[in-house]
């Protein structure tokens, strides 16, 4: 049976209730930030880096130039994080953008290759304040949907009910892996490197809790296994969730957290066991940065070929980048909870074919 196309009529009315949750939306993001001062930006999706996630990839594409031989490398943005961060430099102090991003080899229920990000920082600010803004947010896209559906004002995934009137659970990750996988994990990281610890320890603790491990994963590999098996599915249940202080080797453009380096101050948004946002205290040593950047390229080679280049610009603003904090909420998650969708395509205008 042929798919049915998404512009078809009956498609396009079958999504109308979660269209009108998108709008209502859009509009309460916007009316939130400008209250909290916020200037709104727009920023190119055309860049020379797309930004360097070991683990997300990039559409790649060549910039011509005009009455030219010339041409030259360029990537769709996977997040505006680096241009943003540039006009932070340039002396912007709290921005915002809700923007399309684009990211290959992404196609669940929960991804799209074309989304919509909600991008905003503040300067002056640590991660605290982010997450403040990051319940503020859930509660007015919530209550946006409310009215314009006349919805019970929750958020619903799979049978899973979060309020987000609630106040947010605070769960740091080493609390997490003790609480529903009995994994003490900050024992399983040897030093403070940003770089990958050996796997050996945690790969034993995560068997020993029951969580299957292969003989090549790494501790990356088996941190995310035990994460998606024992932990993400009780985050974000009847109330939303903070999850804070990653291991700072998960944490590519996150400052450490001052006391404990094995930490970064990062944290992720979760509702019906469904992440929402990643936000940080952002890096602004410009050495380490650099140091992060290489071993993820050269992580991102082993796994897909080429790594995207480094954007020199970025580095040289990053120097000049003042303490800040910022989040990346993805605004298309969001808006299928509150209309209580089952599929991202539900909350999407059009797809990507």
């Amino acid at each position: 049976m042929a798919r049915q196309p998404w512009w078809d009529r009956d498609s396009l009315e079958a999504r109308r209730f979660a269209l009108e949750v998108r709008r209502a939306a859009i509009k309460a993001v916007r009316a939130y930030f400008q209250v909290e001062g916020f200037l709104e930006v727009e920023t190119p999706a055309l860049q020379v880096s797309p930004g360097i996630e070991r683990h997300i990839q990039s559409f790649a594409t060549t910039l011509q130039e005009p009455h030219s031989d010339t041409s030259v490398p360029r990537f769709l943005h996977t997040s505006p994080e680096l241009a943003m961060k540039k006009l932070l430099a340039g002396g912007l102090e709290k921005i915002v953008q809700l923007c399309p991003v684009y990211r290959d080899g992404e196609r669940t229920p929960l991804h799209h290759p074309a989304f919509t990000m909600l991008e905003w920082y503040r300067t002056g600010a640590d991660y605290g304040a982010i997450m403040d803004d990051a319940q503020a947010v859930l509660r007015a896209v919530a209550k946006a949907a409310h009215r314009a559906i006349e919805s019970d004002g929750f958020l619903h995934w799979h049978g899973q009910v979060c309020d987000p009137a609630l106040p947010a659970v605070r769960l740091a990750v080493q609390e997490a892996f003790a609480r529903y996988a009995g994994i003490d994990l900050l024992a399983t990281i040897d030093d403070s490197s940003v770089f990958m610890p050996p796997a050996d320890k945690l790969k034993a603790a995560a068997q020993a809790a029951g969580v299957a491990v292969s003989m090549n994963d790494s501790w990356e590999d088996t941190f995310f296994r035990v994460m998606l098996e024992r932990i993400e599915p009780q985050l974000g249940i009847g109330a939303p969730t903070i999850l804070y202080e990653y291991p700072v080797c998960l944490g590519a453009l996150a400052r450490r957290k001052p006391g404990d380096s094995r930490v970064a101050e990062r944290f992720e948004l979760y509702a019906c066991g469904v992440e929402l946002a990643n936000a940080y205290s952002e890096l602004t040593d410009v050495d380490e940065q650099r140091a992060r950047f290489a071993h993820d390229r050269a992580i991102y080679e082993s796994l897909y070929g080429d790594a995207p280049p480094v954007d020199e610009d970025f580095l040289a603003a990053l120097a000049q980048v003042p303490p800040c904090a910022g989040a990346a909420l993805g605004f298309d998650r969001l808006v299928m909870l509150a209309a209580g969708a089952d599929d991202i395509t539900q909350v999407l205008w059009a797809q990507v074919e």
